[in-house]
């Protein structure tokens, strides 16, 4: 039996493709990309979660798409198609919820409602459903929040360091795929929510100084003051959600990650190899940000 993976291109599913394949996995890989390399363990389907069919007789469903597409997929089905289902939610849904930006406790509470009718609809359909909540993802260049970081630096060379200390815990995305493999080994869960943060917990200004220091090329790092950031939140709204969280301590508890599935994330890992996809382009050269 296959296991349906969604969002298979996305910056999990390109570790997670691979460890299917290794530990003998058939795979049906749905993508937005147009993707043609198929193979005899994994076959690509390109198209929207709203497009897929339903199904029966899969061994299991993994997404890293939108909960509410997959809920609502869900919905359309009488016969549940697999025994299980693994999705991402974000740790969004806690650090947020008491946000001082509207905007920020809005996601939170979408992020929990979808939570919510994706347990709901899985025990209407008998299935098992585990949710991981991921901190900040990086590892495969293809993240919106470090890598874009990373690439202005590389062609402007000049790398902002905030001298802020709100803890954070990055992680990478071959371990959060990791915890997807260990999940589908086990015949089953009691849990059906589960945090998953990096290995290491490291000061804001202490994780950008490692960036900094991992670069390929001369890069000169400005130290950015709170006061200068939140000038800038003040002068353009859209930074006032990310700037009023600096000073927060953004973490996970991989209690649960550890007990029931056995999975301990790396530490922060600052090798090129995390940017790189996002960065270069094949000749070597940096890309211009339009991806």
């Amino acid at each position: 039996m296959p296991i349906l993976v969604i969002g298979a291109s996305s910056q999990i599913g390109v570790f997670l493709l691979p460890r299917l394949r290794q530990h003998g996995h058939a795979v049906l890989a749905l993508s937005r990309k147009p993707c043609t390399q198929n193979t005899q363990e994994i076959r690509w389907l390109q198209g929207e979660i709203e497009s897929l069919p339903e199904y029966s007789g899969l061994a299991a469903v993994v997404s890293f798409g939108p909960m509410d597409g997959v809920a609502q997929w869900l919905a359309r089905h009488s016969v549940a198609p697999a025994a299980k289902l693994i999705v991402t939610s974000s740790m969004s849904a806690e650090s947020k919820r008491h946000s001082s930006i509207a905007e920020d406790r809005a996601l939170s509470q979408w992020l929990r409602d979808a939570e919510d009718e994706l347990i709901a609809q899985c025990h209407r359909l008998h299935m098992q459903c585990l949710i991981f909540r991921p901190t900040l993802i990086y590892g495969a260049g293809r993240d919106k929040s470090l890598t874009p970081i990373v690439r202005r630096a590389l062609r402007w060379h000049v790398f902002p360091i905030p001298q802020v200390d709100g803890l954070r815990q990055p992680v990478h995305a071959d371990d959060i795929a990791q915890a997807v493999i260990a999940a589908l080994a086990l015949p089953s869960w009691e849990q059906s929510i589960v945090e998953i943060g990096g290995g290491e917990r490291l000061p804001y200004r202490t994780m950008f100084s490692r960036i900094h220091a991992s670069l390929p090329k001369r890069v000169l790092p400005l130290p950015v003051s709170l006061w200068m950031l939140r000038l800038v939140a003040r002068l353009y709204p859209r930074f006032r959600g990310p700037v009023s969280r600096l000073q927060e301590n953004l973490l996970a508890d991989n209690a649960l990650l550890s007990e029931v599935l056995g999975v301990k994330p790396r530490d922060f890992s600052t090798a090129i190899t995390s940017w790189k996809a996002g960065c270069f382009s094949y000749d070597g050269e940096v890309k211009d940000g339009h991806d």
